[in-house]
């Protein structure tokens, strides 16, 4: 509905422009145009005159509403809304039924709520259904009764602990089942797990890794590194080789660089090493003519001496 309220006696209320209003969705809208000359020249205060005078339009037409007073609270009755507003999501579809709720339909079964405590007669005692302590626990039965055509020898206790086992897989079987259904998925058909024998390897992982960071457009620069990440021996890089067919003078003196180095090259000699390997020769030798000769050792070299002589040697 559209508002236009003028020469009001309370000028708090006054509402000098057409607003739609529509109370169901508490929704006011100033459909008429803008004032581009206030809107340029008093920008926030045109638009905050607008705002408080299409609220203002709204609670005018809220208080016009029948009332109610539930616990001493004043509530207004909104009407039905007359503005259609989309759907941000499609309406939810009923969950479709289980298997079970389809047997116990089909069957006449109604839920019914039942007891959590019940009277044991052994004990006199009330016990909870499930959980700690409860009735009929199997792990309270210290004798078992062997049937007639069971084996004598047979473990009753791990026959029974199996066959619980394999009634709890099969409810998460059967809950799986319930869930694919929903999903309009096939259960039984999805591809298995891949053998031992069929799973990559370490190498391969992460020469599979190497690719994916290579893959990012800075070609796994940025690429951040995972902590104790292993570097892949086989990167993918190729080695560049000069090409074949080219300038003959830059080949050439690519050569005679390498001939020279080749011949400028010594063999690289460990001063500190052989100084220390001609001193232990020198005392080795002073200790033997000293044994030899019951006296005095030959002449001994000292470091700085044994250094100069290699140096000379040079």
């Amino acid at each position: 509905m559209a508002v236009y309220v003028e020469n009001s006696k309370d000028s708090s209320t006054v509402v000098d422009r057409v607003v739609d209003v529509d109370t169901g969705l508490l929704l006011a809208v100033h459909s008429a145009s803008l004032d581009r000359e206030a809107l340029r020249e008093k920008k926030d205060q045109y638009l905050r005159s607008l705002s408080r005078e299409c609220t203002q339009a709204l609670f005018n037409e809220i208080w016009k509403l029948p009332m109610e007073r539930p616990n001493e609270r004043i509530v207004a009755v909104l009407p039905k809304p007359l503005t259609v507003l989309p759907r941000e999501k499609s309406i939810p579809k009923p969950k479709p039924p289980t298997k079970w709720e389809l047997f116990a339909k089909r069957k006449g079964i109604k839920k019914s709520k039942r007891l959590r405590m019940l009277y044991d007669k052994e004990t006199g005692k009330y016990k909870p259904r499930w959980g700690y302590k409860r009735i009929n626990d199997p792990k309270d039965d210290w004798l078992i009764e062997v049937p007639q055509n069971a084996d004598i020898n047979e473990d009753q206790f791990e026959k029974r602990a199996k066959e619980r086992k394999e009634k709890i897989a099969k409810n998460e079987y059967q809950r799986l089942r319930n869930i694919d259904k929903n999903r309009k998925g096939n259960f039984e058909a999805k591809v298995p797990a891949p053998l031992p024998s069929q799973r990559p390897t370490k190498e391969e992982l992460v020469l599979k890794l190497s690719q994916a960071k290579s893959s990012t457009a800075s070609v796994g620069k940025f690429t951040e590194k995972l902590p104790k990440e292993p570097i892949p021996k086989k990167t993918g890089k190729k080695r560049k080789f000069e090409p074949v067919t080219g300038d003959v003078e830059a080949e050439r003196k690519g050569m005679l660089y390498i001939l020279e180095a080749i011949k400028k090259k010594k063999p690289a000699l460990d001063i500190t090493k052989a100084v220390n390997r001609q001193l232990v020769e020198e005392q080795s030798k002073r200790v033997k003519t000293k044994q030899k000769q019951g006296g005095k050792g030959g002449k001994h070299l000292t470091k700085r001496k044994i250094q100069r002589k290699l140096k000379k040697q040079q």
